[in-house]
């Protein structure tokens, strides 16, 4: 990466970190106030009036700041326009709707540049547990301003992972007795910045995650120390024209093969 790269990512890492904060002050808002909900993708997935507005927000500020920046997030209907840029925002304005709408505090506002389909800043900003993360590429992973790494649990440890149990009773008898199961996270972008900051060492992402879900996090747990690949130990490409993503591993780097390995033995694979 050359000098003038990294300055030009620092400085959009500054900006969607004040982007993410403003949009997360106008979502916290709406939080406990029964905000106004709507269904899509065939009434499965709520949307609130608390994502628009953070996504509005996000929008003017990030927009107008990179005109020449393409533009994808879960609240905005795709334009293939992205397509061409080499560089672009991707966003979620509230990733844990459900949890933000049951008055869980686990919600966050997720926002990435991506250039040539990776990410070199990442933003992810919870405003009910008051936490920021940011990353950029090249360098360390901040939690409000202090470095951190994955977990150096190493695999004759017990694991803490989040699976689902119907997942975990498929794996080989030895891979879970080494397994202690940790509750649901209702997000998927904190639940990988959980892996990053050691709370936890792994999860697996069941397929259908969406760019936006992902990119933010995938550099933050980079820049920890640790990987998010898909089932051939691949990462993840980002800004195609699908958006969408198979069954996905995020771990700390030492421990990918082990937990990829583990996956492939299942009995029903």
């Amino acid at each position: 990466m050359s000098d003038s790269e990294e300055l030009r990512w620092q400085g959009d890492l500054a900006l969607i970190a004040d982007a993410a904060k403003e949009a997360g002050a106008v979502a916290f808002g709406f939080f406990n106030q029964s905000p106004e909900v709507w269904w899509k993708n065939d009434d499965r997935s709520p949307v609130s009036a608390a994502d628009f507005a953070a996504n509005k927000t996000l929008e003017s500020i990030l927009r107008n700041a990179r005109p020449d920046y393409g533009w994808l997030s879960e609240e905005t209907e795709d334009d293939a326009d992205r397509l061409a840029r080499e560089t672009v925002f991707i966003i979620d304005p509230i990733d844990g709707t459900r949890a933000f709408l049951g008055g869980q505090k686990v919600w966050c506002v997720s926002v990435a540049v991506v250039h040539r389909g990776r990410p070199v800043a990442g933003v992810l900003y919870a405003p009910a547990l008051e936490e920021l993360y940011e990353a950029v590429e090249g360098g360390v992973a901040l939690k409000n301003g202090v470095p951190f790494t994955v977990s150096a649990a190493g695999p004759e440890e017990m694991s803490r992972l989040a699976i689902g149990e119907d997942l975990l009773k498929t794996f080989p008898p030895a891979f879970r007795e080494r397994v202690r199961r940790e509750k649901y996270i209702p997000s998927l972008a904190y639940r990988i910045a959980m892996v990053a900051d050691g709370r936890l060492d792994g999860t697996f992402v069941k397929g259908n995650s969406h760019d936006w879900d992902l990119a933010a996090a995938d550099l933050i747990l980079a820049c920890a120390g640790g990987r998010l690949v898909d089932l051939d130990g691949e990462p993840i490409v980002y800004n195609r024209a699908e958006v969408t993503h198979k069954v996905l591993c995020a771990a700390p780097a030492p421990r990918i093969d082990e937990f990829l390995a583990a996956f492939a033995g299942r009995r029903d694979s």
